[in-house]
């Protein structure tokens, strides 16, 4: 598996094109639409599904974009943030504080996570991992055969997500990052919701929040 990133404008958020031999998987469309549209061209393969790492707007930004040019992949959410997509006030795009721009609405996810079982789609063989904190849905996505992972807000390289917005909680994201993350094996990539790659080992040593 190839994992390839575009850096968004709104919040400097990462999206990430998983690609396979077969097809590819988009992690958290974010607002360069046209980046993300073009890319997607570039690498011609189908795409086999959308997984949001959470729903706040900036990781969702493109997803009908994407949706409508690409024959309608599934969407993959947690469950407790699924609602987040259709509600502005909920993914916080409808805030006093981004009058500056336009509500975002996602159309519902096909799909809800489940954390019992591994996924595989279209080749990609992956875990999800429930990982709160940054908000009460955030979710990370293991990929052991590529030795990755890709933690969304929750983990970045040297710093945390913050957890001062809704449904955020500081302990929570601790405890989500100690006993999720931490105990994949040390040598995994991290690719993260914003910022540079890392790696568990990294953080373990260098994280000033641990």
């Amino acid at each position: 598996m190839k994992i390839l990133k575009s850096i968004n404008t709104v919040a400097g958020e990462n999206t990430y094109f998983l690609e396979n031999d077969q097809a590819l998987i988009i992690v958290d469309p974010g607002s360069d639409t046209e980046t993300i549209l073009s890319k997607i061209r570039e690498l011609a393969k189908p795409v086999a599904a959308i997984l949001l790492t959470h729903t706040h707007y900036d990781h969702i930004m493109s997803v009908e974009a994407v949706r409508e040019a690409f024959d309608h992949p599934p969407i993959y959410v947690s469950e407790k943030e699924a609602s987040w997509l259709t509600s502005p006030v909920d993914n916080l795009s409808g805030l006093a504080r981004h009058d500056d721009m336009a509500d975002v609405l996602v159309a519902p996810a096909e799909f809800t996570f489940q954390y019992e079982e591994p996924y595989e789609i279209a080749g990609f063989t992956f875990r999800v991992l429930e990982t709160p904190g940054h908000s009460w849905g955030g979710v990370s996505f293991v990929f052991d055969e590529d030795e990755a992972v890709i933690t969304g807000d929750a983990l970045f390289r040297e710093t945390i997500g913050r957890w001062d917005l809704p449904t955020g909680d500081h302990d929570q994201l601790i405890e989500s990052i100690k006993t999720q993350l931490f105990t994949l094996p040390s040598h995994y990539a991290v690719y993260p919701g914003h910022g540079m790659n890392t790696t568990i080992a990294h953080e373990k040593t260098f994280n000033p929040h641990f």
